[in-house]
Order: structure tokens, then sequence, then C-alpha cells
């Protein structure tokens, strides 16, 4: 291994390393204590997360859902060491960059329709195998390849869970709405695009989670006119 990481980025939960491994360029995604936890549940709920973190990734894999290739978990030092995901680009920077260029709303939304095909069906499978992403944003999906025949690799598992009901599907999906409009502008399109890939890849779930997602808008809405 190489002796020197590179700070690529700080979160609320972890840092973001470039490293290499073996000669194999890759990203270490280190845990830190948190200093106002009992230190015996901070080990412990950062031992969970990390293995669900790992679990979800691999679990997706096994579904034909890309995600980086776990090479290495560290548990002592709360550390995974994955793949450098290349020639890749986040999906916000592909849709702000799409947004950019194109200032008509109508022909953008006709642009990015494929792209929302694609998340909604990935995120159809995901689903329909009781994985939960827990933090869905277009930062956390990268695009890899031509827009005429590209990839997302799903990223950042970190608040990842399995869960069978409907209502954490239904908030999986509600984040990434919130999260989609308030980065993206005028996407209301995309995501209804999503939606409804999502529904011919989840077929028999679909119905239930679209219910429970519309429920907790409307709790979003209530909690925003109490506010």
């Amino acid at each position: 291994m190489a002796s020197e990481r590179i700070l690529m980025k700080q979160g609320a939960e972890a840092k973001l390393y470039k490293f290499s491994f073996y000669g194999k360029p890759c990203i270490v995604k280190e845990r830190f204590k948190k200093t106002y936890r009992h230190t015996t549940l901070d080990a412990s709920l950062t031992s969970q997360r990390m293995k669900s973190e790992v679990r979800a990734m691999l679990r997706s894999r096994m579904c034909g859902i890309f995600t980086p290739t776990v090479y290495f978990v560290d548990m002592v030092n709360n550390s995974i060491y994955m793949e450098e995901v290349h020639d890749s680009q986040t999906v916000r920077d592909y849709i702000m960059n799409i947004q950019k260029e194109i200032p008509d709303i109508n022909l953008a939304m006709t642009v990015l329709e494929p792209l929302g095909k694609k998340i909604g069906e990935i995120l159809g499978v995901m689903h329909k195998n009781n994985i939960i992403h827990g933090d869905l944003t277009s930062s956390n999906m990268l695009l890899k390849g031509q827009p005429s025949s590209f990839n997302i690799v799903m990223i950042d598992f970190g608040l990842s869970h399995f869960e069978n009901m409907p209502e954490d599907k239904g908030v999986d999906l509600y984040v990434l709405e919130r999260a989609l409009l308030s980065t993206h502008p005028n996407t209301e399109k995309v995501f209804q695009v999503i939606l409804d890939a999502y529904c011919v890849t989840n077929k028999d779930g679909a119905k239930e989670v679209l219910n429970k997602l519309e429920e907790v808008r409307m709790r979003g809405r209530k909690r925003t006119m109490v506010g």
C-alpha cells in the first residue's frame, strides 16, 4: 500500500481519502469517532453502520446494480477501501450542465428523460430486494459513459439498511424528490419519469410504496404549514 492518503472530502459521518490499494487507485471512507456519544455506544453504532453499508453495496451488485467494488474493510480503523470510479461525473453535475446548456425547460426535460428512466429502474430493483439507500440525492449517483449508453453507479450507502416496509421505501423516494427539486428546479417531470420506471420495475410493490410516498408528502406539507 502507498503510505500517503489525500483528503478529498469530509462529511458529517466520515472522511474520504484518495489512496492506492496494492497498486489500484481507491477511495477510503473512514468513519470518525463521535465524541458526544458514549464510547461503547459509538463503537457499536459505527460497526453496525459499516456492516450495513458494505452489505448494501454487495447486495446491490448481486442484483445487477453498479456500485464501487469493495477491496477491504478495516473494522479496527472504521475504514472501507473501495474502487475509485474513473471517467464519471455526478448526476448532479450532469443535470446542472444540461439545464445550463439548454435554457428551454421542456427540451431539457426531454434530454433528461433517459436518465430519469434509468434511475427509476435502479430504485425499483433496489426496493424489490429490500435495499433502502437512505440518502438518495443526485450527488450520490455517478454517471459513467456516454449519455446515449451510460451506466449509473450508486455511491454513499452510509445510511442504508434492509427493510420490507413500504413506509421506508416511500421515505427513500421522498428524500430523492426533495433533494432533486431543491437542487434542480423545474425537474418535476424528471421525477415523474423516475416514478413511472420504478412502477414498471417494481410492479408488485410499487402501489403500496407510492401510497406511502403520498402520505409522507402530506406530512411534509403539514410540517411546512405549521412551521
